[in-house]
């Protein structure tokens, strides 16, 4: 197969760490051809497609063997790994992913990544998330920090722990920290009661096809009470739980009706905090910790599609 990969640009990439690597490298070894994909270089012609594209050595570092425009008809599958914000150059590409020709897998689909906001999506499931207020508006928001003490307030489009903070009513710098994140109460943010067990760490499970690959336990430095390994978490192993799996239970149908077939969850305790579908990472901490080679199955389910 001809597997485009779509995101940013790539010489900032962490080899060590980034899950959009070791799937690169993962389809090489199945006997795949790998190809970066830039925003921006979809071109829609008719029916068809063309893609403005480098193809790659995966070898570290990452080298474009040569640089070529694919026509729809030589591209099997497009791998979309952009981080967020959902921007505009973001957006427009979700659509152009849409009128691909049929026989080109999108994962995940562009459809299914524009209506599943990462943290607002978990929200309609209340029976498992912490209680939450999604508001722009500053008593609102004031009077969910009040009535829960410790809160965490976050933006609804941040990734890697960027913008999360955790405030108690008495804080000092509560309203510059409130007129921050909302952009002086011009954009929704969210609010989540603090979930005690975050001491503990965060869970990330990885789904392929709506089932668990694996989990890592995402554990906050001392001076930090944020998980996120882009924030300084550093990762510990753990077990899919009975919980976990009614939780997963739950959202597979959701998620294959959305045709989001890499996704990663997020649990604190017992709680669902965000669903993951634009670039879930953690696949490399995974195989450290458990001496195990996800990417391929991955790349495996990826070809059975």
């Amino acid at each position: 197969m001809n597997i485009l990969f779509l995101m940013k640009p790539y010489d900032v990439m962490n080899y060590k760490k980034d899950t959009s690597y070791i799937l690169m490298k993962g389809a090489v070894e199945r006997g795949h051809s790998v190809y970066y994909l830039p925003q921006g270089g979809i071109s829609l012609t008719g029916n068809s497609a063309l893609f403005d594209v480098e193809e790659l050595d995966v070898n570290e570092p990452l080298q474009a063997k040569q640089t070529l425009t694919l026509h729809s008809d030589n591209v099997d599958t497009v791998f979309v790994r952009t981080d967020p914000p959902f921007d505009s150059q973001y957006l427009m590409d979700t659509l152009l992913l849409d009128r691909l020709p049929k026989h080109i897998k999108v994962v995940n689909s562009g459809a299914g990544i524009r209506s599943v906001n990462e943290k607002v999506f978990a929200t309609q499931f209340s029976d498992l998330t912490p209680e939450t207020i999604i508001s722009s508006n500053q008593q609102h928001l004031r009077d969910f920090i009040s009535q829960h003490k410790k809160t965490i307030l976050k933006p609804t489009d941040g990734f890697g722990g960027a913008g999360i903070f955790k405030v108690s009513p008495e804080a000092e710098n509560l309203s510059v920290i409130l007129e921050t994140l909302t952009e002086n109460y011009s954009r929704e943010i969210i609010a989540q009661a603090y979930i005690k067990d975050a001491e503990a760490g965060d869970k990330r499970i990885l789904l392929v096809n709506g089932d668990p690959i694996g989990a890592v336990l995402r554990v906050h430095p001392e001076n930090d009470h944020r998980n996120n390994f882009f924030a300084g978490g550093h990762e510990e192993p753990t077990e899919i739980t009975e919980h976990d799996m009614h939780i997963v239970r739950t959202l597979k149908p959701h998620l294959l009706e959305n045709s989001l077939f890499f996704v990663g969850i997020d649990i604190i305790g017992t709680s669902l905090i965000e669903i993951n579908v634009t670039s879930p990472t953690c696949l490399q901490e995974m195989n450290r910790l458990y001496s195990k080679e996800l990417h391929l199955k991955v790349i495996e389910a990826l070809e059975d599609l």
